[in-house]
């Protein structure tokens, strides 16, 4: 499956010294889930600033992080139970 966004381009530059929003939310996210693959998460913070960009939505870093959070949370909460 191609990858919907590899880089997120657009929205403010960052100032010298700091980083993309897209990083800082992929980072301050994959802090909160230590089991999904820091991959995993970046694809989903990718996927959804894409997504609403698509939709015509003005995103700003904060809205991405709630919704990827959101989605994030059905990953974990849908993985079977391990077996015992």
């Amino acid at each position: 499956m191609p990858v919907l966004a590899a880089r997120i381009s657009g929205g403010p530059t960052p100032e010298p010294g700091l980083r993309e929003p897209a990083e800082l939310v992929t980072h301050r996210l994959a802090a909160e889930f230590l089991t999904v693959p820091l991959s995993a998460v970046a694809r989903c913070v990718a996927d959804t600033w894409a997504c609403g960009e698509h939709l015509g939505l003005d995103v700003t870093p904060e809205i991405v992080e709630r919704v990827a959070r959101e989605r994030l949370l059905g990953m974990v909460n849908s993985a079977p139970p391990s077996r015992r």
